[in-house]
């Protein structure tokens, strides 16, 4: 009897699989930090003999490598992409023996679209087609962005997706699950869709990629794609170069004087507790990425890359699981941290900083000159925006404070954590800011003006 074991790496949004028997296991699509993929492997009491990658990964640093160095499994990687290191390639209708009492092999099927190179892999349990690990290529409800490896390739890798998705769904029997990696809140996900779990026959009820001609599906999927992290640019070449081995030890200490020096010195400095802690008091010019918010993605998405960054923690344990995140975008190691609050990361004689949370119907009785900030991202907006206010995604706000009107700011984003980070990035500047921490469905109700483009 074969298993499945997902491992979820909820803050990217993305989940690796162990798959195997009795005796031996398959880790696909591994996260950089591979102690928890080890830890599942102990608790099933198998060994990993393979490793596989369904593509060169766009939105995290791999840990397949590491991985395979640490277990001696064999590293299965697409032929078609380059790399610069050792590894087994693999091309279409290649198979791996995953389990041999259990009957367990593992089919490569090409699957071009979100990469060039994309390989899903066909999970056999005694020649019958029980699961198909489809990376990037057929998600739950839709398909893995097809723009993240070059613009001119874009509509041509649309039309792959395309392709794939027909392949599939040819190929598989309908019971078949689809495992992907990207798509619980990807940005390597051309959309978000509901649901957790899937396979061949829902998809192919509800899926664009399946239920659409292929003129309309392509038309319709790069119409819909959202703006792409920017750390994005730096993650394929790292894993195609081979990535390092982390180190997740503690970072050097930082007493308050050594805090106002690298803020003095202009590096980032980042407190991680929750939104409030933070608006209620904090270091002067430190900005706010909450620990259990989507802290890699954001904070490798607007800091400078390499960058040095100084973390503030309010334990040791929160500090920990933050190391963890952000090694998995390639924030390898803060140049110093701290634990505890502002008493103990501001020197004598300083005060804390501090600004007011504001909700929807709090904005609606602002003042008049009051200016009203939206740092959510163009798509949301599509959907409607506060009359009068001004447009800012967070991850372009850094640069460009400097449009921001005069006045005092309330920002808003659809939940609350990114108008938090706004804020912080304002308030840093010296200016005025409220931060609104509501849902935006509460803006109407509210009495504001909604208007659509």
């Amino acid at each position: 009897m074969f298993f499945v074991d997902t491992i979820e790496v909820a803050g990217l949004g993305n989940r690796s699989y162990l798959a195997g028997g009795e005796r031996t296991a398959v880790a696909v699509d591994p996260p950089r930090d591979v102690e928890q993929v080890i830890a599942a492997a102990v608790r099933r009491g198998v060994r990993i003999s393979h490793v596989v990658e369904t593509h060169l990964h766009n939105d995290y640093v791999s840990g397949g490598l590491e991985l395979a160095r640490i277990t001696g499994a064999d590293y299965l990687v697409p032929a078609g992409a380059r790399v610069s290191f050792a590894r087994v390639p693999v091309t279409d209708g290649d198979r791996a023996e995953i389990d041999a009492a259990g009957g367990l092999a593992l089919r490569a099927v090409a699957t071009p679209g979100h990469t060039p190179h994309h390989t899903s892999y066909v999970l056999e349990e005694h020649g019958a087609q029980v699961a198909v690990f489809t990376g990037g290529s057929l998600l739950i409800g839709t398909v893995g962005r097809p723009d993240l490896v070059e613009p001119r390739l874009t509509e041509r890798l649309a039309r792959a997706q395309h392709a794939s998705a027909h392949r599939l769904a040819a190929e598989l029997p309908d019971e078949t699950a689809v495992l992907p990696t990207h798509g619980f809140g990807s940005f390597c996900s051309s959309s978000q869709a509901e649901g957790s779990d899937t396979t061949i026959g829902k998809e192919k009820e509800s899926n664009a990629a399946l239920t659409r001609d292929v003129d309309t599906f392509v038309a319709e999927l790069l119409a819909g794609l959202d703006d792409v992290p920017a750390y994005y640019t730096h993650m394929a070449p790292a894993n195609a170069a081979g990535p390092a081995p982390v180190d997740l030890t503690p970072p050097a200490v930082a007493d308050a004087d050594e805090i106002a020096g690298r803020l003095a010195a202009g590096e980032w400095v980042v407190d991680l507790r929750s939104r409030v802690a933070f608006a209620e008091g904090h270091v002067a010019g430190s900005f706010n990425f909450e620990a259990e918010g989507q802290l890699a993605t954001y904070l490798a998405w607007l800091i400078p890359w390499g960058k040095p960054v100084t973390l503030l923690a309010e334990s040791a344990e929160q500090l920990r699981a933050a190391q963890r995140e952000l090694v998995r975008v390639g924030i390898d190691r803060p140049a110093a941290a701290a634990t505890g609050g502002p008493s103990d990361w501001l020197r004598a004689g300083e005060t804390p900083g501090s600004f007011p949370r504001g909700t929807f119907a709090g904005l609606a009785a602002r003042s008049a000159d009051a200016v009203v900030l939206d740092v959510r991202r163009d798509s949301e907006r599509s959907g409607g925006f506060v009359a009068g206010s001004v447009h800012i995604p967070v991850h372009e706000l850094h640069r460009r404070l400097g449009e921001v009107p005069d006045g005092q700011v309330w920002v808003h984003c659809a939940g609350g954590m990114r108008a938090a980070v706004a804020a912080s990035l304002l308030d840093a500047a010296g200016r005025d800011v409220v931060a609104v921490d509501d849902s935006f469905d509460a803006a109407g109700q509210a009495g504001l003006t909604i208007r659509v483009p």
